[in-house]
């Protein structure tokens, strides 16, 4: 595999990380992953012994967000990616020593707690999306509710654009196996008649994988992701979909 310094920005340990990891290219500072699609139904339990995941390749999440670089068992994590034409799979291995809710409430600094977030830019049109639906930041809780902020400036339930599934796998590892629908800018909420697209060959999306690290105090300690990020300020992927990476559907 070929190695990118990146303007010397990466730490030594995201670029060792990194390094076994075969199935993303870099362009520049963006990622580029190719998903597989599956003829294969995948049914969402955290399962994962469907033979399209052994086929679908791992990719690292090495970037440090928020926070100083944790150790590997603190927080760290690794993905893959399949699709159909109704979904874009998400298969997100973490590895956490300590699993947190502080929050309960969905509404209440849902960033904080524990939790899987998932970016999508349905057209990789990039650009801001802090208060609008060109994109989406999807902050998957452990109690497997979908959170994102709408375009009245408030935080929004969008269960059923995502169906989650998390299991314990080792000692502090665990699984998440996600189905997302995807839907285009077009997405008004609260109206009846959204659609999520097709996915088609040769389609391209901006994405971006990540997990909130929280050790049980009042606050996110970490912020991991899939995408190198440049200049001081790395948490901008709940705000501008230019950070995104890009998953082109083979």
């Amino acid at each position: 595999m070929k190695r990118y310094l990146l303007g010397g920005l990466f730490a030594v340990t995201n670029f060792l990380s990194a390094q076994n990891y075969h199935d993303t290219t870099l362009v520049g500072d963006k990622s580029i992953y190719k998903a597989k699609q599956t003829k294969q139904a995948i049914e969402i339990d955290a399962q994962a012994n469907e033979k399209a995941w052994s086929k679908a390749k791992w990719a690292p999440m090495p970037h440090t967000w928020v926070g100083t670089q944790p150790s590997l068992k603190d927080a760290s994590g690794r993905y893959k990616l399949l699709w159909d034409k109704d979904f874009l799979y998400f298969l997100v291995e973490v590895t956490d020593d300590s699993l947190s809710e502080q929050h309960p409430d969905p509404f209440d600094l849902w960033w904080d707690d524990d939790c899987l977030e998932l970016f999508v830019d349905e057209d990789n049109s990039n650009g801001d999306h802090q208060f609008n639906h060109s994109a989406f930041a999807y902050h998957i809780t452990l109690a497997y509710d979908v959170v994102d902020m709408g375009p009245d400036h408030a935080p929004h339930l969008y269960n059923d654009h995502i169906k989650a599934k998390m299991k314990k796998v080792s000692k502090d590892t665990y699984l998440w196996e996600v189905a997302m629908r995807v839907y285009p800018k077009t997405f008004v909420d609260g109206a009846a008649d959204n659609k999520p697209v097709v996915l088609e060959k040769g389609k391209k999306m901006g994405y971006a994988v990540s997990y909130n690290d929280n050790d049980g105090n009042f606050v996110r300690e970490n912020f991991i992701g899939s995408v190198f990020i440049p200049g001081p300020e790395k948490n901008r992927g709940w705000i501008d979909a230019g950070v995104f990476g890009t998953v082109i559907l083979k």
